[in-house]
C-alpha cells in the first residue's frame, strides 16, 4: 500500500516571492590609485544579487517539482499464489514416492496414511457441525493422544516432508490427499477429490470417543456412523478399506492383518468375514477373532457384527459377489467421509489423480 503526500503549492510560490523582494545593496565609491596593482576594475556588487536571486529560483523551483511531480509507481504486488491441479499433482506425486516403506509393517505406508485421513475426517458430528478433515486438529493434544489415534504419529511424520515442500497445502487438504493417493495407488478405486480445507488452533480439538470401537457390536456401529450422516450401506463399504492393513498390539492391543494381501485393495475383506470360519481367539490380548484355517488373519467384534446383523449383511453378500459393486460404493462414501465438516468455495470442482503406475 502506498499512502500520497500532500501536494504544497503555496510554500513555492512564498519562496519565489521572497526572492524577488531583495533589495539590491547602495554602491560605495572606491578610490583607485595611480600605482593600484589591481589588474582589472573593480567587481559590482550586483553580481551577488543576481546569485542570490538564481538560488532562490532554482531552490523554489526544485521544491515546486519535488512536491507537485508525480509520485514514483510503486512496483507491482505480487498476486497471492494460487495452486492450480498441476501444483496439487506434484503432491500427489510425492505421496505416492513415499508409499514404499522397506521394514514397516507390510512393507507400504499406504494402509496408516488411509487411516490417517479416516480418523481426521471421521471426528464429525452432524448435529454440531464440529470436527471432520477440515482443521487437521489431531496436530494437537489431546487429540493426538486419543486411544483411537494411536500409531498415527507414524503417518503424520511421513507426510511432514511433504508438507515442508509444498507449504501452502492445509494439512487437511494433504491428509486427505494422502488417503485418496493411498487408496489408488494400492489397486483401489478412483477417488473424486477437491481442495478447500482450513486449518485450525488446538481449541477446536474433538472430544475422545467419537470414531468407533471395534469391540462393539452393531448398535454402537449405527451410533458412530450415524452421528456423521451415513447410513448402512455406506457403513458397510466403508469397513471394506479392512482389506488393507493390519492391527498392533502396541496401539489398538489387537494383533494381525484382516486379509492376505494388506496392501493391495480388494473385495476378499467381504469374502473371507462371509465364507471363513472363525472362532474367538485364545490369547491374552482383548477378544478378538482368528480363521480357522491359517489362524494368521483376525476379525474384531465390530467386524463380526456386519455378519449378525441382517440389514449389514445383505452388502457384504452384495460385495462378495462384486469388486466392481464395492469399489463404486466405496469411492463415493470414502468421497464423503473426506469431505465432512467442510466448507467449500462456491464452484470449486473435483479432481481425479492419475496413479503413478
Amino acid at each position: 500500500m502506498s499512502f500520497p503526500r500532500p501536494v504544497l503549492r503555496s510554500a513555492s510560490r512564498s519562496v519565489f516571492a521572497a526572492a524577488l523582494r531583495v533589495k539590491a545593496p547602495l554602491r560605495t565609491p572606491i578610490a583607485v590609485r595611480s600605482n593600484s596593482t589591481a589588474s582589472g576594475p573593480p567587481k559590482s556588487n550586483n553580481s551577488l544579487f543576481y546569485a542570490a536571486v538564481g538560488l532562490a529560483l532554482l531552490g523554489g523551483g526544485y521544491y515546486y517539482y519535488s512536491n507537485n511531480a508525480a509520485p514514483p509507481k510503486p512496483a507491482a504486488l505480487a498476486k497471492p499464489f494460487v495452486p492450480t491441479f498441476d501444483d496439487y499433482k506434484k503432491v500427489y506425486s510425492k505421496i505416492a514416492d513415499s508409499l514404499e516403506a522397506g521394514e514397516y509393517d507390510d512393507g507400504s505406508y499406504g494402509p496408516v496414511l488411509i487411516r490417517l485421513a479416516w480418523h481426521a475426517s471421521g471426528t464429525y458430528d452432524a448435529k454440531t457441525n464440529t470436527g471432520g478433515s477440515s482443521g487437521a486438529t489431531m496436530r494437537f493434544h489431546p487429540e493426538a493422544g486419543h486411544g483411537a489415534n494411536n500409531g498415527l504419529d507414524v503417518a503424520r511424520n511421513v507426510l511432514e516432508p511433504i508438507h515442508a515442500q509444498f507449504p501452502w497445502i492445509s494439512y487437511g487438504d494433504l491428509w486427505t490427499l494422502a488417503g485418496v493417493c493411498a487408496v489408488q495407488e494400492m489397486g483401489g478405486p478412483t477417488i473424486k477429490w477437491r481442495p478447500g480445507r482450513a486449518d485450525a488452533d488446538a481449541s477446536a480439538c474433538t472430544p475422545d470417543g467419537r470414531l468407533p470401537d471395534g469391540s462393539k457390536g452393531s448398535d454402537h456401529v449405527r451410533d458412530i456412523f450415524y452421528r456423521m450422516g451415513f447410513n448402512d450401506q455406506e457403513i458397510v463399504a466403508l469397513a471394506g478399506a479392512h482389506a488393507l492393513g493390519r492391527c498392533h498390539t502396541s496401539r489398538s492391543g489387537y494383533d494381525g492383518p484382516w486379509t492376505f494381501a494388506p496392501t493391495y485393495l480388494t473385495n476378499d475383506y467381504f469374502t473371507l468375514l462371509l465364507n471363513d470360519k472363525w472362532h474367538w481367539k485364545k490369547w491374552d490380548g482383548p477378544a478378538q477373532y482368528e480363521d480357522d484355517k491359517t489362524k494368521s488373519l483376525m476379525m474384531l467384534p465390530a467386524d463380526m457384527a456386519l455378519v449378525k446383523d441382517k440389514n449389514f449383511k445383505k452388502y457384504v453378500e452384495k460385495y462378495a459377489k462384486s469388486q466392481d459393486a464395492f469399489f463404486e460404493d466405496f469411492a463415493m462414501a470414502f468421497g464423503k467421509l473426506l469431505e465432512l465438516g467442510v466448507s467449500f468455495k462456491p464452484g470449486q470442482e473435483y479432481w481425479e489423480f492419475p496413479t503413478s503406475s
